[in-house]
């Protein structure tokens, strides 16, 4: 039971970390990771688990997840707005692929009709 509960912990910590990179990266979702986290916590370690919560950065995504109370317009804005601009950034003066061009393309595409479709906080 030790051995399970130490492998919650770390892909806790991995999943954290993953949710951190999601908050800068527009291709990586932030919530999702933050959820496995909470999850794994939730099994394992309680003092990690009320940690996620309560903090500052992460908290408020898990609990406005959990009670429906969806994301900020301003935060939807300022996330499309990220999520668009690197990605054309990439497109335009980096990559030469099509291939890859269209797939990110078409990433950008899904996660826009994803946050759309997310409740917007009031």
């Amino acid at each position: 039971m030790k051995l399970l509960k130490a492998f919650l912990i770390v892909i806790g910590f991995i999943a954290v970390g993953l949710g951190i990179l999601g908050m800068f990266l527009p291709i990586l979702p932030t919530t999702p990771f933050l959820l496995l986290a909470a999850a794994c916590f939730a099994k394992s370690s309680d003092k990690f688990y009320h940690w996620l919560l309560n903090n500052r950065w992460f908290g408020s995504y898990i609990k406005n997840y959990r009670e429906g109370k969806g994301i900020p317009l301003k935060i939807k804005i300022m996330a499309l707005c990220f999520l668009w601009s690197t990605i054309l950034i990439s497109i335009v003066f980096f990559l030469d692929n099509i291939y890859v061009q269209v797939l990110l393309f078409a990433i950008a595409a899904a996660v826009t009709i994803h946050i759309s479709l997310i409740k917007t906080k009031k």
